[in-house]
């Protein structure tokens, strides 16, 4: 129980700060329907427990080891978390009959993979975090910690998707455009950050 908890504890502190996850999840959250909110949460905490999981068995080291890698990753993450940004900046955000509950679910499936995937830095940053943590457990309770990381995932984006999704109710169209605009923005800040991170990688400033 005791490394469950850690796992519990560490997967919250690894998914709870505000970043391209989080941002994809409220604006679905504002944007749609409650069943599709819950789908939205439901495939963001798979990418999330999947990247978790692989980050705790190394997979920062994979990709320290092929830079090759690296560079594909950021190079197609960059462009992509942009054009979820733009997306994002060009939307119009209505109330009911307008809310966008069309998006077909491989396009949530996708998205969803982008923001939780496309980030080598994160990738490095979560293994060194996770990784160096598996060093300190007892041998055989790599599945509690595992567990434990994966409940907070869930607990998180549930949590944050009903929370969002009820207090939405109370934002008018001009909010939520705002919001949208406000969202839009940050993510493609994040997607610039990826894109300097590879220009970097590539030598091309000094």
């Amino acid at each position: 129980m005791n490394v469950y908890l850690q796992g519990l504890t560490m997967g919250l502190a690894y998914v709870a700060p505000i970043g391209l996850q989080n941002l994809f999840v409220i604006n679905s959250a504002l944007t749609q329907k409650r069943s599709r909110v819950y789908i939205t949460a439901l495939i963001v905490i798979f990418w999330d427990i999947s990247l978790g999981v692989a980050c705790f068995l190394g997979a920062g080291a994979l990709l320290q080891a092929l830079p090759w890698l690296q560079k594909v990753i950021l190079s197609v993450g960059c462009l992509i978390v942009i054009w979820i940004g733009i997306g994002l900046l060009r939307s119009k955000a209505s109330l009911e009959g307008g809310r966008d509950v069309n998006v077909p679910v491989w396009q949530l499936i996708t998205s969803a993979f982008v923001v939780t995937w496309l980030n080598p830095q994160a990738i490095i940053d979560g293994t060194m975090m996770l990784g160096a943590f598996r060093a300190s457990l007892p041998a055989g309770t790599d599945g509690f910690f595992i567990a434990g990381f994966a409940s907070a995932s869930a607990l998180w984006f549930l949590t944050v998707s009903t929370l969002v999704s009820l207090l939405g109710s109370k934002f008018n169209e001009k909010v939520l455009n705002v919001i949208n605009k406000v969202c839009g923005v940050v993510i493609i800040f994040y997607g610039c950050k990826l894109a300097w991170s590879f220009i970097k990688l590539m030598g091309w400033v000094g």
